[in-house]
């Protein structure tokens, strides 16, 4: 059996979340899977995952982030989960946490190495905790998955990984962001009360994403495009509280609107009311809003910067995310270009379906069988 950690789906984090959840999902549908996770009183296991059987450890997270570190940075591991995974032969984390297991051998998915990179984004102690901790499961690990040719790079060059111990496995868009009918863009526009013209932003909000300089380049446009408003849809993450003071002190509260989470089912709505979808972000390990929005028939302008070039592909257009003018040079061009944007729309479609979640679940197989095969030939 394969155990799969799913604890970000179970506490709801975001992207890593809709990763865990869609690869658990489709590797069984091909092998035998069991899922693991740390659970308290925050805890919800996803609808889509309650038919595969789960075994659980009762720790808060800060506690079993720290329990873990301690027992990997130990030559004598002072304890392992392997009771707790009886019959399995391969154990996948699928964020940045190894859980200390011994008696089959680990992948790991590192996405990105964001506090690594920026610091300063991150608050101390999840930096101290990460920058001990992830080079160390790195290590620990068997093999490593990563999501882009962009966070390979990064892997080997700030953490020294042998390039042959990574894997590129790219993630897809979930099955639910489809081109939705003009009736469904306007009921999610009356559930969230949403303006009428409105560039959006998915993703959770956090100082990574930019967002600053997006509401500069919005308040420039607003002088061609006086109803223009920004729509940014995603939880509030770390060091947020400076960006909404600013939205209060300016009173901008009324052109940045900030509905939280969006259900699932609304968000095709959601992305195709939008005139134009923006990811500014300074680095993504894969940027999958990118593919959301070309999956809904949404157009992006995106930043030039790490992974997003490589999901974008020729469908999305793409701008320098620190510099103000070029972002609303390129934003307003496309908000006059009907033709531009209708081919850009068709080449985000096909540039969409080139990755998929059956594919990148059999490309993860590949990689057990791999690692398995060394493991038990003592490779």
């Amino acid at each position: 059996m394969i155990y799969i950690d799913v604890s970000p789906a179970v506490h709801s984090r975001a992207g890593l979340g809709r990763y865990a959840e869609k690869l658990a999902v489709e590797v069984s549908k091909k092998r035998g899977v069991g899922l693991f996770h740390n659970t308290d009183h925050d805890a919800r296991m996803p609808e889509g995952l309650k038919f595969l059987p789960a075994k659980r450890i009762q720790a808060g997270y800060k506690p079993w982030r720290m329990a873990v570190l301690l027992a990997q940075a130990s030559p004598w591991r002072p304890f392992t989960i392997n009771k707790k995974l009886s019959g399995g032969n391969i154990f996948h984390a699928t964020e940045h946490l190894l859980a200390p297991v011994t008696s089959m051998p680990t992948v790991i998915t590192i996405h990105d190495i964001i506090p690594h990179l920026f610091p300063e984004y991150h608050t101390k102690l999840n930096y101290n905790y990460l920058k001990v901790a992830m080079p160390l499961y790195c290590r620990r690990a068997n093999a490593i998955i990563t999501v882009s040719e962009a966070s390979k790079l990064d892997l080997v060059e700030h953490y020294k990984i042998p390039a042959e111990k990574i894997t590129v496995i790219p993630e897809a868009a979930a099955d639910h962001f489809f081109v939705p009918d003009p009736a469904d863009i306007d009921r999610v526009k009356a559930k969230y009360r949403l303006p009428a013209s409105y560039l959006l932003h998915i993703g959770t909000i956090e100082p990574r994403k930019n967002l600053n300089r997006l509401v500069d380049a919005l308040i420039k446009l607003r002088s061609d495009h006086p109803d223009l408003k920004l729509v940014l849809a995603g939880s509030k993450g770390w060091l947020v509280d400076s960006f909404f003071d600013r939205l209060k002190a300016e009173n901008l509260e009324n052109i940045v609107v900030s509905p939280g989470w969006v259900e699932d089912e609304d968000l095709p709505g959601l992305i195709a009311g939008a005139r134009l979808g923006v990811q500014p972000s300074l680095y993504e390990g894969f940027g999958l809003p990118l593919l959301e929005h070309m999956a809904c028939g949404q157009v992006v302008a995106s930043s030039n910067r790490s992974s997003l070039p490589e999901v974008g592909g020729d469908a999305a257009a793409y701008f320098d995310p620190e510099d103000v003018d070029e972002m609303v040079s390129i934003i307003s061009r496309l908000l006059y270009a009907p033709d531009e944007m209708a081919k850009r729309r068709d080449l985000g479609l096909k540039q969409a379906a080139k990755f998929s979640w059956e594919r990148a679940a059999a490309e993860t197989i590949d990689l057990y069988d791999e690692v398995r095969e060394r493991w038990v030939s003592g490779g």
